[in-house]
């Protein structure tokens, strides 16, 4: 059992040059006492206990400053605290000395023989304390009350108005934790040493303690808050924001202490085969979990901040496929850096096979590989990437694409987005730098610019084999050498199994030099209501509006701008617009699509161009 340590501060009243003892021969008339004759002479000063087992010193729980074993507390000199007589509208301001003694600046008089209450306060004037910052001393806001006479000493007995928070990290944690800070009200007003009203929700910076406790030493945070509000969240060394399993609502002149054990950074489930993430410490432990389990499943519960972070592939050509599912939870991963220029397979998942990426945005990445360089996956085997964002940079030699470097063998990229530059050499597209053999690329946009040699889209680089681009919108400049299209660079087929392109819009710049379109460069395969706008196409031979070299079928596909032609060596199905009125365009193109896409069709929207919109 812990020992109670019950502590008086007794500060000495200052010797007075009169006895404070009368004879009724000093009265006068009705028992009035003589004006200015009697002063009010504080005789000791108590701080207010709260004893309980549960508090690790027993009490006090707030103090004006701390003894350095921590079981004691005192007064500090030059404190001043503020009396006043019940009845007695005056106000007495008394200050500590250094010697413990109290002065009176303003002192008080008994101006009759009855008893009276005294009560006190703790800062001395009333108005408004700021709580936000206690990393170099805590912040006290204490209320006393006393009961005298002429005739007796007074002893002041302090209360705090505020409440402690003291958190303790465990033995794993303490070396981990340099900085602590809890969320909360950092302002309050008072008055007479009362808590006021509580504002301006936000982090309070704690105190470091340390403190010896029964031979051993008790290292801490504390801080002193407003009474009565709810804290659910502490924040560890400035970035690592943790909710407290159970919410506690602190009450004043008591001791709340909280233990912070070691931080994960995330749950495991009961079967041990989810990692439920909500720190960047949690992600990189599913990291190296997933180096030995390929299998493991990761879901987001919380934004991730990776910058500065060093991240570890996952999956390598040499059939190691990440085949679980990582679900974002429509979360956020900030800042993740892979420089590997010379790697193969580089993504947040390098290599995923039969697994899933789902649910998720990567903002301000930075991604640089050698091949199969993608900003979510870089090699995606029969897999499913699906509401995935992208924004920042992806670079690398060959298939590089903003979501999935190579997307082959029945795999999926559906419902992406990229803000972001790509860039290699062959194989480059805004989303996907090739779709490969039956593999679907679906309502997916990109409005960065993208950049490379051959095979350059601003969706796909190359659509290959039986793979179809459905649905999709290229708003940023597209740059290459041969076959360079808004949408894609190349679509061919392979082994009778002919591509499709379906519904799809590019409206940026797209310049390069041999077999260069506005939709597609060079084509071999089955095109249906897709259109360029707005942007030029420019290049040296085989270059139109549509298509620059066509030896495919071209239904219900629309240009405007330059170049003069649709179809740059063929005479395929392609219309100009030249007047900016696309409504037969868009009757045209919703008609081409009832026999190919049920699930699209096209509007007219604010800018007069057509829009994409799903059938409900």
């Amino acid at each position: 059992m812990k020992r109670r340590y019950f502590i008086h501060v007794l500060l000495t009243a200052v010797a007075l040059s009169a006895s404070v003892s009368c004879t009724k021969d000093g009265l006068t008339d009705g028992g009035r006492l003589p004006e200015g004759q009697y002063p009010l002479v504080i005789d000791g000063i108590t701080l207010g206990v709260e004893g309980g087992e549960a508090q690790p010193w027993g009490a006090p729980q707030t103090r004006i400053s701390e003894n350095k074993d921590g079981m004691g507390s005192l007064f500090d000199k030059g404190d001043s605290f503020a009396v006043q007589m019940d009845g007695n509208p005056q106000l007495g301001i008394y200050t500590v000395q250094d010697d413990g003694s109290v002065t009176a600046e303003t002192p008080l008089y008994w101006s009759d023989q009855n008893t009276r209450n005294v009560n006190a306060w703790y800062p001395a004037t009333d108005g408004t304390i700021d709580l936000g910052d206690q990393s170099q001393r805590l912040v006290y806001l204490l209320n006393g009350t006393g009961t005298g006479d002429y005739r007796t000493y007074v002893t002041l007995n302090f209360t705090h108005a505020l409440a402690k928070v003291r958190v303790t990290p465990s033995d794993e944690a303490l070396g981990k934790v340099q900085r602590l800070q809890l969320y909360t009200c950092t302002q309050c007003t008072y008055e007479k040493g009362r808590v006021g009203q509580g504002s301006q929700d936000g982090w309070i910076e704690m105190k470091k303690c340390e403190y010896i406790e029964n031979g051993v030493s008790v290292t801490c945070w504390e801080a002193n808050v407003v009474p009565g509000y709810e804290i659910t969240r502490l924040l560890a060394n400035g970035s690592e924001e943790r909710n407290l399993s159970k919410g506690i609502i602190p009450v004043a002149g008591k001791l709340n202490n909280i233990t912070l054990n070691y931080d994960k950074g995330y749950n495991l489930s009961s079967d041990g085969r989810t990692y439920e993430v909500y720190s960047a410490r949690g992600l990189l432990a599913w990291n190296e979990a997933a180096q030995k389990d390929l299998s493991l499943n990761c879901i987001l519960t919380r934004d991730i901040d990776m910058t500065g972070k060093e991240w570890v592939l996952i999956g390598d050509p040499s059939n190691y496929r990440y085949n679980g599912t990582f679900d974002g939870g429509n979360h956020t991963i900030t800042g993740l850096t892979v420089n590997q220029p010379e790697t193969d397979c580089v993504g947040l998942i390098g290599y995923l096979g039969g697994g899933t990426v789902k649910n998720l945005t990567l903002e301000n990445v930075n991604i640089t590989g050698r091949n199969y360089v993608g900003g979510v996956v870089g090699y995606n085997y029969n897999s499913a990437v699906t509401n995935c964002t992208v924004t920042g940079d992806v670079s690398g030699s060959g298939y590089v694409g903003g979501v999935v470097g190579f997307n082959v063998y029945r795999s999926s990229v559906t419902n992406c987005t990229v803000a972001g530059d790509i860039f290699g050499n062959d194989n480059v597209g805004g989303v996907v730098g090739i779709n490969y053999f039956f593999c679907t690329v679906t309502d997916c946009t990109s409005s960065g610019y993208v950049n490379g040699n051959d095979r350059v889209g601003g969706v796909v680089g190359d659509n290959s084999d039986g793979s179809t681009v459905i649905a999709c919108t290229a708003t940023g400049n597209v740059n290459g050498n041969d076959q360079v299209g808004g949408v894609a660079g190349q679509s061919t087929y392979v082994n009778n199994d002919v591509p499709a392109i379906t519904a799809c819009i590019a409206t940026g710049d797209v310049t390069g030099g041999d077999n260069v379109g506005g939709v597609v460069g060079d084509f071999d395969g089955n095109m249906t209501a897709c259109y360029h706008a707005t942007g030029n196409v420019l290049g040296n031979n085989d270059v139109g509006g549509v298509i620059g070299a066509n030896f495919g079928t071209v239904t219900a596909c629309y240009w405007s701008d330059t170049p003069e032609t649709g179809i740059g060596n063929d005479n395929g199905e392609a219309t100009e617009v030249t007047d900016g009125n696309w409504a037969g365009a868009v009757e045209q193109m919703n008609t081409a699509l009832q026999g190919v896409s049920a699930e699209c069709r096209y509007e007219i929207g604010a800018d007069g161009l057509p829009v994409l919109k799903k059938k409900q």
